[in-house]
């Protein structure tokens, strides 16, 4: 089974950075599309980033310019660097990874592994 854990998220002020860190496993071909997800409280679920296999990205216009999604495949090791935060990126953030795919569209539908999630929390 493909497990992902993630780590990296914490407490920060706003206009602050952090750096999230997923680690894949349990896989003997690498997933065709990996991506980052986010809920905060009462809202649904919704796509941040996402990386195929090809390196080619996709963002939620939101944080475009100021999130970077990148994959170290030597190290299966997915990262999302997180610049210039704001209260509103404040969420549980979830590693998630896919089976199939080829354009990686930010749906929760395609996903079908799931890290616990790391707490991501920007202050004022």
């Amino acid at each position: 089974q493909v497990q992902l854990v993630e780590s990296g998220g914490g407490s920060v002020q706003a206009g602050g950075s952090l750096r999230l860190s997923c680690v894949a496993s349990g896989y003997t071909y690498g997933p065709a599309c990996m991506g980052w997800f986010r809920q905060a409280p009462g809202k649904e679920r919704e796509g941040v980033a996402t990386i195929n296999r090809y390196g080619t990205t996709t963002y939620r216009d939101s944080v475009k310019g100021r999130f970077t999604i990148t994959k170290d495949n030597a190290n299966d090791t997915l990262y999302l660097q997180m610049n210039s935060l704001k209260p509103e990126d404040t969420a549980m953030y979830y590693c998630a990874a896919a089976s199939s795919g080829i354009y990686c569209p930010p749906s929760i539908r395609l996903f079908n592994y799931w890290g616990q999630g790391t707490q991501v929390t920007v202050s004022s």
